[in-house]
């Protein structure tokens, strides 16, 4: 799964990488980003890439409490096109939500061992989302986060990872007038291993109050 992840890139460098054209003046930075907390993700409309805040974890259009939203943090490849819960933002409603790295706990004789993985190049990168709308006398724009089998580095550490988009699978992805389905699915695969790297990070981050860059550093 993913629980917790960072967002640390000033939003200049986010705006060119990810090519928007509508954003915030100022994102703020986060060490450590957790479930139901507001997220920036890339969506296109009206022709544009936008970048928007977005509370993470999904509440579906249909449901009568938004509270399911806190279930819903993460939806796995292997289900994502069919299950009710997902299966129309999967269709009309994906999104590219930002990162420049996340959290895994690898499980040891000790406890849960907490890892920071991100890009070698230390550069930012986008999960596969989803993204939706839920209304009732007021509006929540919701989203989460895609997950797939474990890379050879992640295998390691923990069994699943979160969708890492290639940049070149970027405008088919955000597209909300596509909707094939053979010819999404193939984009929900593990990101390659030699690309990313991973090193234990202090249990201090298992608190999302602690939020600050110390728990980037890594384990004694």
């Amino acid at each position: 799964m993913c629980g917790r992840y960072t967002l640390r890139t000033p939003v200049d460098s986010l705006v060119e990488r990810f090519k928007i054209e509508e954003y915030p003046s100022s994102i703020t930075p986060s060490y450590n980003i957790a479930p139901t907390q507001e997220v920036a993700a890339v969506v296109e409309e009206d022709e544009k890439r936008k970048l928007e805040m977005f509370n993470w974890g999904l509440i579906p259009s249909w449901a009568k409490d938004p509270a399911i939203g806190n279930k819903m943090i993460n939806a796995r490849a292997e289900t994502v096109s069919e299950k009710p819960s997902f299966r129309k933002a999967f269709k009309v409603r994906r999104c590219l939500i930002l990162a420049d790295g996340f959290y895994e706990w690898q499980k040891t004789d000790n406890g849960k061992q907490p890892y920071h993985v991100k890009m070698e190049d230390e550069s930012p990168f986008a999960f596969a989302g989803l993204w939706e709308i839920w209304k009732n006398g007021e509006e929540i724009r919701s989203c989460t986060i895609i997950t797939t089998g474990a890379n050879d580095l992640m295998d390691e550490i923990h069994h699943r990872m979160p969708v890492i988009l290639h940049p070149e699978d970027y405008a088919l992805w955000l597209d909300p007038d596509f909707d094939e389905k053979d010819a999404l699915t193939p984009l929900l695969k593990p990101y390659p291993a030699d690309a990313m790297e991973a090193y234990p990070v202090s249990r201090r981050v298992n608190k999302p109050s602690n939020n600050e860059p110390s728990v980037l550093e890594p384990a004694a």
